[in-house]
This record gives C-alpha cells, structure tokens and sequence, in this order.
C-alpha cells in the first residue's frame, strides 16, 4: 500500500532535519599521553608510554562524537605518527568536512578520501568520532550502523611483550589466575630466534593452563629463519604465526604458509581490499588481522571483514593498543560479525597507568564486553584528558 502523501512529507521533512541538525560545526584534534604499567617491546622499537590523538566532533545540535588515532612509539609500525595525524585532522580533513552533515557517513567518507590521500589513523579517529555524534543524536549504539551486535562479549587474549622470561610467567599467571585472559600472544622478533624459543619454552613449562599461544615476529624473520625455526614453533604447540616475513613480502608468505601446518595470520601485507583479496588468492595465510588503522574508517573496517572471508581468511580482531575510545570502536563493529573465530586483543586500556574515560571497558571471564549505551559507549573524564594533554 503506497503511504499518504502527508506521510511522505513528514518523512522528507524530518530528514531534512536531521542533516541540518548533524551538520559538522567543528573538529578537534589533541596529542594526549599515557604512561604504561610496563616497557612494551616490537621488533623496531620500545615504549613506556602511549601516544594518540583525541579527536572532538562537535555538530549543529550540540552533539559531540569522539574518536582516537593510535600509533606504536612514532611513523615505526606505518607512515603516521601524532604530529602527522593532528596537522592532517586539523588542516585537511577539517576544512573538507565542516557544514558535511554526519547523518550522510558515505559523503563523509568521499570528502575526507578527496582531501587526503592514505592518511588512514587520521580518517579512523574521525569518521569514529563523526559517526558517535551521529549515533548519538540518535539515541542508539554505533554498532547499529554495521547491522547491529549479535553479542554482547568478545574473547580477548593479552600480550607478552617485556621480554623478560620471568616477569612474562607471572604477568600471564596473574591474568589466568584472575580469569581474565586464558590466550596469549607472545612479542618475538627483538631478540635472537633462539632467545624467543628459550623465553616460549619458559612459558609452556611453567603456565601449562593457557588455551592459545599466539606468536607476533612484527616482520623480523626472513624466509630462511621460517625454515629454520617453524618446526620448534611447532613442537611448542604455538597456535598461530603474526607476520613473520616483511609486509611487502607476498611470495615469501605463501611459500612459509604451505611449509608449515601452523596458520600463519597476514597483518602488515595487507591494508586495502585489493591487498586483501591478493594475499587471500596467493595463500599468505588463513587468518587475517582486523585493525581500524589499516581500513581507515570503521565503514570500511566492516567491509573488510567481508573481503577477508571472501578471501577465504578466518579473522582476528587486532589493535594497536588503542585505549578504551579506539577499543570501543573496534568492538562496535567485531561485535556485529558472524564469526571472529580467534577473537581480539583490545587489551590496550589494561595496559595503561590512567584512563581517560569515566568507565572502562569491562573485562572478565576471559571476556571484553561491548560498551552499551548510545554511541560508543563510553564518556570522558575531562579532568584525566587534561591531565593527559601532550604541552604544545
């Protein structure tokens, strides 16, 4: 039955309202820093500290979204560091998308495509924060823009990454003992293969009750060291291989992949859905990491996770130690998926002395919950994000 025509205007009338109400007034960016209950260490570099980028999203209606932009110790892991991130935000994206109503996310998405080209922590953090606005002023969870979650919890494993022996057994005997984490995934790639062979042997010996052990080379092992040291890899029962090959690599992985029985899982190889469907089609690996920074917007993070299956990948909800904002983000989308077969590791607010949010996620049962509530869930603590704030 075709509706009234009264019908049809008051339709039309309040979408024109709406896009007037979310129109984009302002956008903020700033460098904030959090100090680390630890040295965290990757193969390139190490840190005691976290820096990331706030950005702010106000609109028409009073209405602010937020979001953040990670990145590892500076440009190390990808091109972007947060003096990059804050100039792109502020000088090119900014401009590009005030008066752009957050109600249209496709043509938020085009301008900031159009104003800067990869940029791709700077566009997350505020399509994030565009679309929390958004939400918001709707009165419904983010993760209602991807279909809406099918659960309420996710798996998430915790990382080893100190790199003392020791110090690793207890962290990880203190988290099972908690019930909060029962996977692991273990940092290699800053030592000798034969000190990560030691420091896993450790850990199999003495923290017997782990479900998964996980490894992360960061790109640090040629195709030579695969031959040599996937077989002890093996023999220590490690579950799954994060990128042991440099990222541009494509041929080395494949031919790693159908040398050993262990999944290997493409992280740094591919950003784009072309660079996805590659890997898939040239057998890199089986499993395939999910991260906001490598989509550049959750838009296209959801998008991914469809080109990824496609591709024959099972997938695995990555992070780069974002805190609760980034956390948030990433869960709103892995928790609309039909399947996350080896779960997530947004475990990157636990690492953090502070927050800067007045709730934080919650993790128990091995479990992180999906924040409820309008939006992203979650609300700052003004009084922490000035504590927080980097002095220009």
């Amino acid at each position: 039955m075709t509706p009234p025509a009264a019908e049809i205007a008051e339709a039309i009338s309040f979408d024109q309202n709406l896009t007037c109400q979310t129109a984009i007034r302002e956008i903020r960016a700033q460098i904030l820093t959090l100090p680390s209950i630890r040295a965290h260490r990757l193969s390139n570099t190490e840190f005691t500290s976290r820096e990331f980028v706030l950005v702010r999203v106000l609109l028409a209606n009073g209405i602010e979204g937020i979001g953040e932009a990670a990145v590892l110790g500076g440009p190390r892991w990808a091109e972007e560091s947060v003096e990059s991130i804050q100039a792109a935000v502020e000088r090119y994206l900014a401009p590009a998308l005030i008066g752009c109503p957050a109600a249209r996310p496709a043509e938020v998405a085009a301008r900031m495509a159009k104003a800067a080209f990869r940029n791709n922590s700077a566009k997350g953090a505020v399509e994030t924060a565009v679309l929390d606005a958004f939400t918001r002023t709707l009165d419904v969870p983010l993760a209602t823009m991807f279909g809406g979650a099918q659960v309420d919890k996710l798996p998430v494993l915790w990382a080893l990454a100190s790199g003392d022996a020791d110090q690793e057994v207890e962290e990880a005997l203190a988290k099972l003992a908690a019930r909060e984490h029962r996977d692991f995934k273990i940092k290699l790639g800053f030592a000798s293969p034969v000190e990560d062979l030691r420091r896993l042997q450790k850990l199999r010996d003495e923290v017997p009750e782990m479900r998964r052990l996980i490894v992360d080379v960061n790109q640090a092992w040629s195709e030579a060291d695969c031959r040599r040291y996937l077989p002890a890899l093996q023999e220590l029962q490690v579950d799954l291989i994060e990128q042991p090959l440099p990222g541009d690599d494509f041929e080395g992985m494949a031919r790693v992949a159908r040398q050993t029985q262990i999944p290997l899982m493409v992280d740094e190889a591919a950003f784009s859905n072309r660079e996805i469907s590659r890997a898939g089609a040239m057998g890199c690996g089986s499993v395939y990491s999910l991260k906001l920074v490598k989509s550049g917007g959750l838009l296209a993070l959801s998008h991914a996770a469809r080109v990824a299956e496609a591709a024959g990948f099972e997938l695995y909800g990555g992070c780069l130690l974002e805190g609760s904002i980034g956390a948030a983000a990433h869960l709103a989308v892995f928790g609309t998926l039909p399947q996350l077969a080896w779960g997530c590791e947004h475990f990157g607010p636990r690492l953090h002395v502070s927050e800067i949010v007045r709730e934080p996620l919650v993790f128990e049962e091995f479990h992180v919950h999906v924040p409820q509530g309008p939006g992203l869930g979650v609300e700052l603590d003004e009084d922490q994000v000035r504590d927080a704030l980097r002095p220009d």
